[in-house]
């Protein structure tokens, strides 16, 4: 009886055991690595329009005038991050998730309903607000996942956020593998497929993501390189099935199987997550009472008295000019407000109105503006340039899976050369943006002159080049501006893309796409009909748009050399002595 009794507490000891450890590593730190790669590989259709936007123009009869305001409105929305941020300053990261994956579900879900005619057609104001709300859950969702990863790994956040934010460069492909499997050809289909699937990878790992106690880890770095390593394979596994695809016609059944590969590289991070996690439970295990010699818990030392009464500058008091020693003093008011304006030296915290009044801001904006709105506007018009240019809708699905994938690219190899060149010679990353945008010129050039198979070159230059200047920007706004506005500084950083993208895709391509349009019917002797597509034949549809673009993106790279020029001594020096020092 005893015996029976010690093999049934034993079993019972073994199985609590288990379930303790599965605890353990889904809510450990590194389960959340895991869960931010899935989240954010099905957080990427702002990239996927041109798959799509031909249907949304047929169905609804747009001409490309009002289907680039539609498109214009998507790129508002995947850059307006500013609401998220503050719900997420005061509220835990599930519910900015929910929120999110609430907004993701019904801003797709009602274009699908509209494209597919089960809904009255809406007016295109409707459409703007659809396609805006789903949109913008994109923010919500990197801010509920990606921002809440970065506070848990703080001394990794580089490596976390080129990482990551490769995953949504990647997930145009990831996610065009799934639809042809599940949907065939059938594009429609794809609204469908991004409605659901984002919003229902972010509520299973809802529970995943919270502010967890930060631990140094000796292996940490190591970890994150052989997650490079993964994403890269997948990156080239993505590849060579779109070659593949190009050439052979791929059924149901082998895009089934090449998603099932797909799958398994996505999950692969698990194994070093449980494999990690199960590393330190063993170390606690064997050593209860003291600290394992591979991890640490980090605290931040108490601040010593006088750091706490160091004395609070002007700029930060400026705010406070309504006392009365400001009022009987205007002299000492205007000498304030003076100061206010005044930029430091670069490096050091600029607050948000000498950033915004700062000649080196104005430069990065004007360049963001050229170069991220030429490269949005080609990866907006994707569809119609295919479709114009006698593409088959099999080569359209593939432009957008090359774009995806040399997005991913582009931003893992920017943020990491960016970095080795910086700190090894010096090279500053304000140069390496303005031989991005003088690539990015070849791209569209390319384009407007049409020459054979070119789309897919250029599909490649135009995706690496627009992965490659996100981390660039913004890596610059926090070198010369600091970190302690970044936040906001940053969503300013990012309000250029729909800025240029709405002059030059909105009111420059749209108009000449539909003018050339008009002169094909007219010549045909055609007559419009009210409600009817209005579609343009050849390559003379964009010509002149794009050389148009790499002209304004030429200009943009040479603003952005004017940076380099004004920024040369401060990048000659150390970049980041300030925290070097403050570590001392």
């Amino acid at each position: 009886m005893n015996m029976g009794n010690n093999s049934k507490g034993g079993s019972a000891s073994v199985w609590h055991e288990k379930l303790s450890l599965g605890f353990h590593v889904v809510k450990g730190r590194w389960f959340t690595i895991f869960a931010t790669s899935l989240v954010m590989s099905v957080n990427g259709s702002t990239y996927m329009f041109g798959l799509y936007s031909n249907d949304i123009k047929s169905s609804l009869g747009y001409d490309q005038t009002t289907l680039n305001l539609v498109s214009f409105f998507k790129d508002l929305g995947g850059n307006l991050g500013i609401i998220s941020g503050l719900i997420n300053e005061f509220t835990p990261p599930w519910i900015v998730l929910v929120i999110g994956a609430i907004m993701n579900f019904t801003g797709y879900f009602m274009i699908w309903l509209a494209v597919t005619g089960h809904t009255a057609k809406p007016h295109v104001w409707q459409m703007c607000l659809y396609i805006w709300i789903g949109a913008d859950s994109q923010a919500f969702s990197s801010t509920g996942s990606l921002i809440t990863t970065v506070k848990n790994f703080p001394e990794s956040r580089g490596i976390v956020l080129g990482l990551f934010k490769g995953y949504i460069g990647l997930s145009g492909a990831i996610i065009t593998q799934i639809y042809h499997a599940m949907y065939g050809n059938n594009t429609r289909s794809v609204i469908l497929l991004i409605a659901w699937l984002p919003a229902v990878v972010s509520f299973i790992f809802l529970p995943t993501f919270r502010i967890m106690k930060v631990v140094r880890d000796k292996n940490e770095a190591k970890i994150f390189f052989k997650l490079l390593y993964i994403s890269l394979g997948l990156a080239g596994f993505l590849m060579v099935m779109i070659i593949f695809q190009k050439r052979i016609a791929f059924s149901r059944l082998e895009y089934g199987g090449a998603t099932v590969c797909v799958l398994i590289l996505l999950f692969a991070p698990l194994i070093l997550v449980i494999k990690e996690e199960l590393n330190q439970w063993t170390s606690k295990k064997q050593l209860p009472n003291k600290p394992s010699n591979q991890l640490q818990v980090f605290t931040e030392k108490p601040s010593p008295t006088y750091e706490l009464a160091a004395p609070v500058s002007q700029q930060e008091l400026l705010p406070e000019l309504t006392t009365v020693e400001a009022r009987n003093s205007p002299d000492k008011s205007f000498s304030s407000i003076i100061k206010a304006f005044k930029s430091p030296e670069r490096g050091e915290d600029f607050t948000i109105l000498q950033a915004i009044c700062s000649m080196d801001m104005l430069l990065l904006f004007v360049a963001t503006c050229c170069g991220m709105g030429g490269t949005l506007t080609a990866i907006d018009n994707l569809g119609q340039i295919g479709k114009s240019s006698g593409y088959p809708t099999s080569s359209i699905t593939t432009f957008v899976s090359l774009v995806s994938i040399w997005n991913y690219l582009g931003r893992v190899s920017a943020g990491f050369s960016s970095e080795i060149l910086l700190k090894n010679y010096k090279f500053p990353r304000p140069l390496m943006l303005t031989l991005v945008l003088l690539l990015t010129c070849v791209g569209h050039l390319l384009i407007a002159f049409a020459v054979p198979n070119s789309l897919y070159i250029s599909s490649v230059i135009i995706g690496f080049c627009f992965g490659a200047q996100n981390p660039l920007v913004f890596a610059i706004i926090s070198e010369i501006f600091g970190l302690k506005y970044y936040s906001t500084l940053f969503q300013i950083g990012a309000l250029a893309s729909p800025v240029g993208a709405y002059v030059l895709n909105v009111k420059m391509a749209g108009h000449l796409y539909d003018s050339e349009a008009i002169k094909q019917l007219a010549a045909k002797q055609l007559a419009r009909q009210v409600g009817k597509e209005l579609t343009c034949s050849g390559e003379v549809c964009y010509r002149f748009t794009f050389i148009v673009i790499a002209a304004v993106t030429l200009f943009g790279s040479f603003v952005s050399y004017i940076l380099v020029i004004r920024t040369r001594q401060f990048y000659k020096g150390d970049v980041y002595k300030k925290f070097k020092e403050s570590c001392i």
